[in-house]
């Protein structure tokens, strides 16, 4: 049985026969029917572009358990988001019993029937079936023989070039020097002393070889462009000729025999799956999400570690080293899978390579990584193709290192490429460049309370969200030049994208989201110079995300005004799902926001480490006009407001006061409930103008039945005072050493808040 909601709310159960087909019929006409409702459109003509849903109301969305489900203003949906929210309402009436893919309640169960058969689960024979390797390594030589002699005049062509720069500057060289000689002979009368001549010959020669470095410079960069694009169009018709050797072997094998292994897993009494393309589709949008093939990179755990010992070694031939990687391989998913691991593992950017590099030998594989006219997406390329896949290089515009919020891409300095493979039914963006990571020592990140184990001292550290990631995510730091390319149902502009906020991966991996959807790149502050910044936190994450920011000048390093640091003009603070950034800027011009993010577990943050922060996204707040003088806050620590990152981490409940602003006469209590034993409170209070230490015998606390605690505060005059609270638990971790003076660490930030002292309050 289903039960599914009406548009009255009543619930109807309906008896449904055990057939996928009719199961997949429901599933579409129930999942149209609330995208109707919802949207006032059925979900086939509903958008994907981000940039339209700047045009919609900020009211709530429901919330997400997995990022994918959502585009970053937080609209909900499946394969291609819906940014229709004009039904959702931020009081909590909204109903999210929907029978559609983002009622994650009734997901599971779909996921089992159609929702996850939406590509072939038959697991393919491997290529040695139908394929023999000798006839695929004869390509190949047939391959590297033309790459040898593409190379052989890569290199001719630079000698040619450096003969002939040389002969050039020789001349000049020559013709320069007699006239400077002619002119001291015609100015000096024959007479000029030879260190004064010596020493202007001296210059001449500097300033020829400066101006011939730089021209061969120049030259040797439009000749790399050159070999770079001679060597991608080399690749692309050898994939091409692998591909269509591959397709034939396999289609002559499936007259025979069938290419699954799993029909008498019931893949026989249904439709057989789609045999995979033997032509390359036109680009179009997936129909489904990246979390409707896999949740967790886990579920390729084998086939990265066959990625992994496949990189410890060197293959003298493509055919080998791409049937060592996809042999246990049973879907075309696997097969990319193994061969981005494999990319990411090897860290070719610091591979060491012989001068006297042929081509036949195991590192010759590379030797187009060596030389600069082979990048990490040809060799994908190349690689998916003695794997049988389609896949396509794509040029365009990124945000990469050194690109800052509200820059605009007029020039080539920020030209990227990268990959879209064909898997799953659909075109997948990859990027293997930046899902690339060096190796780590697994002893310089030991996680508290997890004992190393012994054949563990070494971890491949990657980006698993730059493995089939979706269109929708990938547009806010990628724009293709081809705009078919971006694979989306709307295409956005040059303009669209440079106006995204500017984001990074982990923003994606942690689920987050915008709330508001005029969040753009660049904010510009009011007239007060107030700007603000939110970002929502599905709730999964919410106990276990910490929040930081760096504010600086947006053209230079910058970071403090009038001697007061600027991150002083930001008020961090979390209520429910939404942390908030509000700046002040204490001056027009422009200011760069930069905030980092960290999941950790209480017990992870108790121990006092220090934890690494990384940014999350960017932006550039931009202040026109100030009418309004603003002051810093009190020098507290850093970090967020209010009392939520209490009951996160220490579990102290606000009795008293739930935000981060207080109003107050000048005398004040703040009670907290103990849910688990605390120790050594300490309270600190802060104001503009007066020394801590000043301050310090204003504020006291006290503990009754055991679990309230309660801090009071007498104000020794009105303003502004930011209030500092510590503890630490009454047991402290096992994992957390005394110092060697037997002392116990010192306490740890708890909470903080803003108050407004005054006898009118």
């Amino acid at each position: 049985d289903f039960s599914f909601e009406t548009r009255e709310g009543k619930s109807r159960r309906k008896p449904i026969r055990s057939n996928s087909a009719f199961v997949a019929f429901l599933w579409l006409v129930c999942f149209e029917y609330t995208e109707e409702n919802r949207c006032g459109k059925r979900f086939y003509d509903n958008v994907d572009s981000p940039n339209c849903a700047r045009h919609l109301n900020g009211h709530g969305s429901p919330p997400a358990t997995n990022s994918s489900q959502r585009d970053l203003h937080g609209n909900a949906g499946g394969g291609a988001s819906s940014p229709y929210n004009h039904n959702y309402s931020g009081d909590g009436s909204y109903q999210y019993g929907r029978f559609d893919a983002s009622a994650l309640h009734i997901a599971h169960a779909l996921k089992q029937t159609e929702l996850q058969k939406g590509y072939s689960k038959a697991r393919e024979k491997p290529i040695d079936y139908y394929l023999d390797r000798d006839e695929q390594t004869r390509l190949e030589m047939k391959h590297r023989k033309e790459e040898d002699d593409l190379y052989r005049k890569f290199a001719h062509h630079r000698e040619e070039e450096d003969r002939r720069i040389r002969e050039e500057f020789r001349d000049e060289w020559e013709k320069e020097l007699e006239e400077l000689s002619a002119r001291w002979e015609r100015e000096k009368g024959g007479r000029a002393r030879a260190q004064q001549f010596q020493q202007e010959k001296e210059d001449l020669e500097k300033n020829m070889t400066l101006r011939r470095d730089k021209k061969k410079e120049s030259l040797t960069r439009k000749m790399l462009e050159h070999e770079r694009a001679a060597t991608a169009a080399l690749v692309e018709k050898q994939s091409s000729e692998m591909l269509e050797l591959i397709n034939e072997a396999r289609s002559e094998y499936m007259r025979q025999e069938s290419l699954y292994l799993d029909e008498g897993d019931g893949y026989a009494q249904e439709a057989p799956p789609l045999p995979y393309p033997s032509r390359a589709p036109p680009p179009q949008p997936p129909a489904l999400a990246k979390y409707h093939i896999y949740n967790d990179p886990l579920e390729f755990a084998d086939m990265d570690q066959i990625a992994i010992s496949v990189a410890q070694e060197d293959q003298k031939t493509f055919t080998d080293l791409v049937r060592q990687l996809v042999s246990r391989c049973g879907s075309d998913i696997e097969k990319a899978r193994t061969i981005f691991r494999w990319i990411t593992v090897k860290n070719l950017n610091t591979m060491q390579f012989d001068e006297n590099l042929r081509g036949d030998t195991p590192m010759g594989l590379l030797r187009g990584i060596k030389h600069g006219t082979e990048s990490y997406h040809v060799l994908f390329k190349r690689l998916c193709s003695y794997a049988g896949l389609h896949c396509v290089v794509i040029k365009g515009y990124s945000k990469s290192a050194g690109y800052q919020p509200g820059v605009c891409f007029e020039d080539n300095r920020f030209r990227n490429s990268w990959n879209a493979v064909y898997v799953a039914g659909a075109w997948r963006f990859v990027q293997c460049n930046w899902g690339a990571r060096h190796l780590v020592n697994a002893k310089e990140v030991p996680r508290p309370g997890q004992p190393k184990a012994k054949n563990d001292s070494l971890r491949y550290e990657y980006d698993d969200h730059y493995f089939l990631t979706d269109p929708r995510e990938f547009i806010y730091e990628f724009f293709p030049l081809q705009e078919e390319w971006q694979l989306l149902k709307q295409p956005i502009s040059l303009k669209d994208f440079e106006e995204l906020p500017f984001v990074r991966s982990l923003f994606f991996r942690y689920g987050l989201y915008f709330p508001d959807t005029n969040t753009n790149a660049v904010m510009y502050t009011d007239s007060t110079g107030a700007a603000t910044v939110r970002i929502a936190m599905p709730a999964h994450m919410q106990s276990s995300l910490i929040f930081h920011y760096n504010l600086k000048f947006y053209d230079n390093d910058g970071d403090g005004y009038d001697g007061v640091s600027l991150k002083r003009f930001v008020m961090q603070s979390v209520v429910g799902n939404i942390v908030a950034f509000r700046v002040h800027a204490p001056c027009s011009g422009a200011f760069l926001l930069d905030i980092f993010a960290n999941a950790v577990t209480p017990k992870e943050y108790l121990t006092g480490e220090p934890m690494k922060f990384k940014s999350v996204c960017k932006f550039k707040i931009a202040c026109e006009e100030l009418q309004t003088v603003m002051v810093p806050l009190p020098d507290c620590a850093s970090g967020e407001w209010g009392p939520t990152k209490a009951t996160r981490l220490f579990g102290l409940i606000p009795i008293t006061h739930q935000e981060a602003l207080v109003f107050a006469g000048r005398e004040l209590e703040i009670q907290f409930r103990m849910s688990r034993p605390l120790t050594d409170f300490m309270a600190t209070l802060h104001k503009n103008g007066i020394e801590e230490k000043r301050l310090s015998k204003y504020v006291t606390h006290s503990i009754a039945d055991n679990d309230v605690v309660t801090f009071s505060i007498s104000f020794p005059e009105e303003g502004q005072y930011g209030l500092d609270i510590y503890t630490r638990e009454s047991t402290s971790p096992t994992n957390v050493p005394h110092d060697i003076t037997g002392e116990k660490h010192l306490l740890t930030h708890c909470c903080k808040y803003l108050i407004n002292s005054s006898k009118r309050n």
